[in-house]
């Protein structure tokens, strides 16, 4: 991940006071403007703004500025939110997120060419997710690919990458007569509804039977009364939920009507600052700390959406020696003894020697421990093995542990 004077967001961490308890929260987020002071004086000029934005406004919401979009970090607070979401429900605004339809007889194998999992293996109304890599195996942008019809695909990209992964596609297309690729990103808004209610408050507003939608499943139809909707069984939470994009010229309306159908399972709107506090309890990556354009697949534990046995590819070559090679370092995740462990706190051996760098550490909301997640060399990323994290010339014990470290019980 380059730094924010390359254009691209910087993970950095915001105190701000949580009005449940009056005490300091971090939130840790991506954003393109690391100046705190001027978190409350955003230009209106040059911010972009989601078709919601009235909404957070109208609910409270703290806003900030996240990768050149003004968007809310917090309502209630952090750690309410994410106890919302964790406990019933909660609504998202992710219409910064990116929109790239790609169609035509060619659009499977076109894309398949840039991507690290199968999507041969992707039905009509179903997702996978995947990477687009680069020609070093590195990971330009980890996306959800939805099928839609038999030569519609729906790429689904982060934020902060809209237009970099529009251009990738663009540019290395094998077949552009028959993968004609569109960026539709300001056609489209998004939301999400997570947690163990989700379905029953999504319920109420479509006619699509979500009953019968498995993980990953997507399909059309209206929603909060308007049309040409897409409806998909996919989230960043560990929660189950949905993943709503809907026709931004009509989108507004959509907002206060999911608010109003999950009263009585006591929804809430939910900011970037419990996003990312979400993520990391399931250990899901965010692009541009735990994944970036230097750090391939196989490092970052995602072989299982990396099919090397499928054919040719971008970044396959370097993919295979790698793997022959072994890997140098490996992604694993960590439980911080006493202090919080931020992004670029260095990980040492119990010698004492560096091995490696923490990408992202939070203080668990739902299991109140301290957990992050970082590379380690090799040797130093099996479950159980005790290391150190320097916290600003502090030293903490850690332990490598496998798998999320929350799993929803439902």
């Amino acid at each position: 991940m380059k730094s924010a004077a390359a254009g691209r967001p910087a993970f950095i961490g915001v105190y701000i006071k949580s009005k449940n308890n009056g005490a300091r929260r971090a939130a840790f987020f991506s954003s393109a403007v690391i100046d705190v002071h001027k978190m409350l004086e955003l230009s209106e000029m040059t911010l972009k703004r989601t078709p919601f934005f009235a909404c957070h406004k109208s609910n409270g919401a703290k806003l900030i500025d996240f990768g050149g979009w003004e968007m809310p970090v917090q309502y209630e607070g952090i750690i309410a939110e994410h106890q919302a979401v964790r406990q019933s429900v909660g609504l998202f605004d992710v219409s910064h997120m990116g929109e790239v339809m790609v169609r035509g007889r060619g659009a499977c194998a076109a894309l398949n060419t840039m991507l690290s999992n199968d999507l041969r293996t992707v039905d009509i109304g179903s997702s996978q997710y995947t990477a687009i890599l680069n020609e070093s195996g590195g990971i330009v942008d980890d996306v959800f690919v939805y099928r839609l019809d038999e030569e519609e695909y729906l790429v689904c990209v982060n934020a902060s990458n809209r237009e970099k992964d529009a251009a990738w596609i663009i540019e290395h297309n094998p077949d552009p007569a028959g993968a004609v690729v569109v960026d539709e990103s300001d056609e489209w808004a998004q939301i999400a509804i997570q947690g163990r209610n989700g379905e029953a408050v999504a319920q109420k507003l479509t006619s699509v039977d979500l009953s019968t939608m498995g993980r990953g499943a997507i399909a059309r139809g209206t929603f909060a009364g308007v049309g040409g909707c897409l409806i998909a069984r996919t989230g960043y939470t560990g929660e189950d939920g949905f993943e709503v994009f809907i026709p931004s010229d009509t989108a507004m309306p959509v907002w206060e009507e999911v608010l109003t159908a999950g009263a009585e399972f006591s929804i809430q709107p939910i900011g970037l600052g419990a996003r990312d506090t979400l993520r990391l309890e399931v250990k899901n990556v965010l692009y541009g700390n735990d994944i970036s354009d230097d750090t391939t697949p196989l490092e970052a534990c995602l072989r299982w959406i990396t099919k090397l046995d499928k054919g040719e590819f971008r970044g396959r070559a370097p993919l295979m020696a790698q793997k022959e090679a072994g890997l140098t370092r490996r992604l694993v995740g960590l439980e911080v003894e006493k202090r919080i462990a931020r992004q670029h706190c260095k990980i040492l051996s119990g010698d004492g020697t560096v091995i490696g760098e923490v990408t992202s550490g939070t203080r668990s909301p739902t299991l109140g421990t301290n957990i992050a997640m970082g590379y380690v060399a090799k040797g130093y990323g099996r479950p159980g093995t005790e290391l150190i994290v320097d916290v600003r010339g502090r030293q903490a014990k850690a332990l490598v542990v496998k798998g999320p470290f929350y799993k929803r019980d439902y």
